[in-house]
Order: C-alpha cells, then sequence, then structure tokens
C-alpha cells in the first residue's frame, strides 16, 4: 500500500484524536467515530459486454470489477467443480506508486486475498458451476481494476466483487449430455434466459487497523501511514471468518488480536446488510434503466 508521508505532528494529532476519549467512540480527522464506515458508492451493470459489473467508490479510491464466464474444462482432481480466477491491474494513474513492480505485489497481494476469502465451499460453492462431471464446467473471471487509490483498498475490492458477482448472470444451459465420448453443451438461444449466483454466502472483506492502542475501521490514507499493524479478514454474512491476513511490522497480543477479530466481524455483519440492501433496491429497477458506462 502506498503510504502518504505525514509529520511528526500530523501522526501524533491522529493518534491522540483516536485515543482521545473511551475505546468506543473517539475522534478521528474526518470526524467519524473509530468503528464507523463512509458511505459506499456502488453502480451495477456498466459494461454490458461482461455477464456482470460494478463499480465502487468509498471516499476516494475508485474500483471497477468485471465478470466473464466461459466453458472450460475442469480440473482432473476436482472433476465436479467450476473454476474461479482473480484478477487484479492497479493502474499507474490511481498512485505513483503503483508503478513498475509496486503495482504488480499490491496486485498479487489483493488476488491472493480474495481466493482465500471466495475458495471455500462455505463462502463460494463451486460445485455450481459445473456443468457435465469431469467434461465441462463454467469458469469464471473476475477481473479487478484500481482506478484511484484513496485509503481502504481491500474492502473497497471485497464490496465492489461481491456486487458484481450479484449481478452476474450465466448463459442457461438447455441441454447436457455425451455423444459418444464427446461432450455436447447447447445453451439457451434468449439473452435473457440467464442463471444468477446465490450470493448469500459471500463475503465483504474488512479492514482493521491497530493506531496506538485502538483500532479503527475503514481508514483514511493518512490513519493507514499511522497503523503499525492492520487485520483483514472476510466474514461472510452468517458472521463466519473465512480469512484473516496480517500486515504490518508490529506484533499483535493475543487480547488485541481478540478484540480486533471482534471488531471487524460487527463491522462486516453491518456492512453486509447494508451492502446487499442497496443492491436490491438498485436491482428492483429492472433492465429497463439506462446503462452508462463507466467513464461517463
Amino acid at each position: 500500500m502506498a503510504e502518504i508521508p505525514l509529520s511528526l505532528g500530523e501522526k501524533t494529532f491522529i493518534l491522540h484524536g483516536i485515543d482521545s476519549t473511551d475505546y468506543q467512540t473517539g475522534f478521528r480527522n474526518d470526524g467519524r467515530q473509530k468503528y464507523e464506515y463512509r458511505s459506499l458508492e456502488i453502480e451495477t451493470r456498466l459494461m454490458p459486454q461482461t455477464n456482470g459489473s460494478a463499480r465502487l467508490r468509498i471516499g476516494n479510491t475508485d474500483v471497477l470489477v468485471g465478470v466473464k464466464v466461459e466453458i472450460d474444462t475442469p480440473h482432473a482432481n476436482k472433476p465436479e467443480e467450476g473454476k474461479l480466477d482473480f484478477f487484479v491491474d492497479c493502474s499507474a494513474n490511481a498512485t505513483p506508486a503503483f508503478e513498475g513492480k509496486g503495482g504488480e505485489d499490491l496486485a498479487t497481494e489483493i488476488s491472493n486475498l480474495l481466493s482465500l476469502a471466495y475458495r471455500t465451499p462455505y463462502a463460494f460453492d463451486l460445485k455450481e458451476l459445473c456443468i457435465l462431471p469431469h467434461k465441462k464446467c463454467w469458469k469464471m473471471y473476475v477481473d479487478i481494476l484500481i482506478l484511484q487509490c484513496g485509503g481502504n483498498l481491500f474492502d473497497a475490492v471485497g464490496a465492489a466483487v461481491k456486487a458484481a458477482l450479484y449481478n452476474t448472470e450465466i448463459p442457461r444451459v438447455v441441454t447436457a449430455m455425451l455423444d459418444g465420448n464427446e461432450p455436447d453443451v447447447k445453451l439457451s438461444d434468449d439473452l435473457y434466459d440467464c442463471i444468477k449466483l446465490n450470493v448469500t454466502n459471500y463475503p465483504v472483506v474488512i479492514t482493521v487497523c491497530k493506531i496506538g492502542d485502538n483500532c479503527v475501521v475503514d481508514p483514511t490514507p493518512e490513519e493507514e501511514s499511522c497503523s503499525v499493524a492492520s487485520l483483514i479478514m472476510s466474514v461472510m454474512p452468517n458472521g463466519k471468518i473465512t480469512s484473516v491476513v496480517k500486515i504490518g511490522y508490529a506484533s499483535l497480543q493475543p487480547v488485541t488480536l481478540i478484540k480486533m477479530l471482534e471488531v471487524g466481524k460487527s463491522v462486516a455483519l453491518r456492512l453486509n446488510q447494508a451492502l446487499l440492501k442497496g443492491l436490491q433496491e438498485e436491482d428492483k429497477l429492472g433492465r429497463s434503466r439506462p446503462i452508462c458506462g463507466f467513464l461517463r
């Protein structure tokens, strides 16, 4: 992650603000409380050439996600499962830190995090993507483009991916059989005859930053620069944690670690609920709503 250069006085102001009052409230430089999330701006179905898409903004962070599916052959050791791949592109226009190898390292880190979060049968059942066991399956490509990086990037990517998967439509398979030893798959001729994914258990990503003796969620770039350690968690709507990754140079005491996990889980449950509510409201607009390109 790109760090904002701050003076000692600026770091002291942020640290003292968070430590100023009781553990639950605090005083952040943008007026929020410690566990308060900024509002999300979400748009879906922005790219008609994809099976699903979403654009999400948190503060100055801007993320675009597109989902494409194609018919492929399943892995030999997982003949009844489909495939799910994440690809992240950190645009050099998002921040100068993404130029060269810096963007590649972060892209790999984000894609690995998403793989940990989703590649568990509790969150994403790859058997939903199976067409003919041992022969054919759907391969799903989730492409993520970082348009602008303004803090809390992991959370923004996690929410944008879930929003894109929510409106992803997979063509309906009319017939799937073996003709001799060759698979024969026929798709519906109706462009609107599609199957939507069941996103009930799909997780969101929450970053909990330790600053001083306290922790905050949805950090700004300035707060990230003051953080000595962070937990990046993926949490399902039922509260089950599918992955936890620690970043930062500092170690965490067991008591602090447990507290950060509890905070992340609590905030994730609220975020999941708010995200699904917003997506459902937008879904009610139907196909009649005008489609605008993301560059408008």
